[in-house]
């Protein structure tokens, strides 16, 4: 097949308490009225353990994108999220979801082995968390995870770190999913674009039709590495890159990455909500 270049193109508890047999779209009570779901991802709380984050994303007014490793707390304790948690050990965590009413809605950022039994494992996990999608850096396994992203209906989305890592460039992704299925796309992680030296707003404009999901961030500059800040205190036009996915029908999560201020960005990541929020409620 012919490949086109980049550069010419909250929930009811009960839904949360299903261990699903397939994926499904984001439950409508966990977007907002511009379409996508507001959520934290885990890693910026990772300092606390996953029932802390989930408590922490309540009281910023999001939802949560998991990821693995991460010491779950409670009663489990030092126990590691991931997906050899035995149902029993999962079914606590599915319980704190619902009861702070918080969703979970992405995985990741995981690696996901292109041997297809080990492969299934993530899948089985995002299914019974009802997951929207997994997020993930292993595009070698490409074809495994195609099809399995058809059979249990849930969203890959390859996801970049900076340069010099592999995926840094989009142009690469671009040219592995091109022609795949629709549930094949980015997690457009736009510091890291901007750390790359890459302009977020450039890049969106030619990849939009295939972003699932974001880790979204805000910097003082696309020239070189800066520290998160606040939605709407940096340089990245968040707003433009929002309204330019939007025309393509976008409707997966905007997962907040906030890495500073470990122990103490709460109150930024509910700022960064608030921006959202308020983002929505214009565009609606």
């Amino acid at each position: 097949m012919k490949r086109r270049s980049l550069l010419t193109m909250i929930p009811a508890a009960s839904a949360l308490l299903a261990l699903r047999s397939k994926g499904a779209p984001i439950p409508p009570a966990a977007l907002t009225s511009a379409g996508f779901s507001i959520s934290v991802q885990c890693w910026s709380f990772k300092e606390f353990t996953l029932f802390q984050a989930i408590e922490m994303a309540a009281s910023a007014g999001t939802n949560v994108e998991v990821f693995p490793g991460q010491k779950i707390g409670g009663d489990l304790g030092d126990t590691k999220f991931g997906p050899d948690l035995p149902d029993d050990k999962l079914q606590l965590v599915i319980d704190h979801l619902a009861k702070n009413k918080v969703a979970a809605v992405n995985f990741g950022v995981t690696p996901i082995s292109k041997d297809e039994k080990e492969a299934r494992k993530t899948f089985e996990l995002a299914k019974k968390l009802g997951l929207y999608g997994v997020t993930t850096e292993s595009l070698d396994a490409l074809d495994t995870l195609e099809k399995l992203a058809k059979e249990y209906d849930i969203k890959v989305c390859f996801h970049n770190h900076p340069k010099p890592t592999a995926l840094w460039d989009p142009e690469k992704i671009w040219k592995a999913i091109d022609g795949r299925h629709e549930n094949i796309g980015y997690c457009a992680d736009i510091g890291h674009w901007a750390s790359s030296g890459l302009d977020p707003v450039a890049v969106i404009r030619k990849i939009a039709p295939r972003v699932r999901s974001f880790h979204m961030k805000d910097r003082e500059s696309i020239e070189k590495w800066t520290h998160d800040r606040p939605f709407g205190t940096g340089i990245i036009d968040n707003i433009a890159i929002l309204d330019e996915v939007r025309k393509h029908g976008f409707a997966g999560n905007v997962t907040i990455e906030y890495e500073h201020n470990w122990k103490t960005n709460v109150a930024e990541v509910g700022q960064c909500a608030g921006y959202l929020r308020a983002y929505s409620k214009l565009r609606a």
